[in-house]
């Protein structure tokens, strides 16, 4: 696996329907890379919300603009990993640099997708939630770990895991951003109250400069009832966070993490990959 310190400058890549990315991309405007690097947790601590789904693919998408980017797995299921092709014995990985056996930059892998690097996962990650709690301070590991990387990657996104416990937490002190997936159903809505109280906690006693960026539905059907209640819903009530794009079911999303590969780039055409181009798009809007 190469690894290198310098930002990553790849070959042309072709995706899986033969089409080049940036072809793929060709209204993808370039994001300001700013002075500091910015950074986004994924979060929702409800599972099979689009998580992962979502933080691989716009990782991708704002790579493929010409941002060097940086995607971190920080889920012991590892599916982002495998999403990118990433076996999950890979090592060193994100436990290595929560646990001060290695540095981030040492343990960033270059994926396929030019400008895209992942720090991989691995399920002996599922110890963090034990150990880190022992540490004193242990709330800003990440954040130490992230240091120095400014220079180096103009984005960088965090891939938590479906749970509010000491990963996620950890992310959301070493954030900026928050995007939050959330799903076109009834429950979806229940647990938002808790996870927007969570998040104002953690901006109160370890990170003030923590905001939600938004809020982004995904597997929408818009031919259910439920579904355009529950978009109506959250219009109404969060109408400046949530995101216009809608993510909408789609067999190819579900397909690509199969073949290694985002659905951006696994096919660029389908529903779900232009959806995302447009998400991304509207984060890279954001600065």
């Amino acid at each position: 696996m190469n690894r290198s310190s310098a930002t990553p400058t790849n070959p042309s890549f072709h995706t899986g329907t033969g089409h080049d990315l940036d072809r793929a991309f060709p209204t993808v405007a370039a994001p300001r890379v700013a002075r500091m690097t910015r950074i986004y947790a994924i979060a929702n601590q409800k599972g099979g919300v689009g998580k992962t789904t979502t933080a691989v693919n716009v990782a991708a998408c704002v790579a493929a603009a010409g941002s060097s980017t940086l995607l971190l797995d920080m889920d012991p299921q590892c599916n982002a990993t495998v999403g990118l092709g990433l076996s999950k014995a890979i090592t060193p990985n994100v436990y290595d640099c929560l646990a001060g056996r290695s540095t981030v930059a040492e343990a960033a892998c270059e994926t396929a997708v030019p400008g895209l690097w992942i720090v991989p996962s691995t399920p002996d990650l599922a110890a963090a939630n034990m150990e880190l709690p022992r540490v004193p301070g242990f709330e800003s590991t990440l954040r130490e770990a992230l240091r120095g990387i400014d220079e180096r990657f103009a984005y960088v996104l965090l891939d938590c895991p479906p749970s509010l416990g000491p990963l996620t937490v950890n992310a959301l002190v070493a954030a900026e951003r928050v995007l939050v997936p959330l799903q076109s159903e009834y429950f979806a809505l229940e647990g938002l109250a808790g996870l927007l109280d969570t998040l104002s906690l953690i901006k109160q006693q370890f990170n003030p400069r923590l905001t939600v960026a938004g809020m982004i539905l995904t597997m929408h059907d818009a031919r259910t009832r439920l579904a355009q209640d529950v978009e109506r819903d959250l219009r109404t009530h969060f109408r400046e966070l949530l995101f216009e794009t809608v993510i909408p079911r789609n067999v190819r999303v579900g397909e690509s993490p199969s073949y290694g590969l985002p659905v951006v780039s696994y096919d660029p055409s389908c529903a779900g990959a232009t959806a995302y181009a447009s998400l991304a798009r509207e984060v890279a809007a954001l600065g």
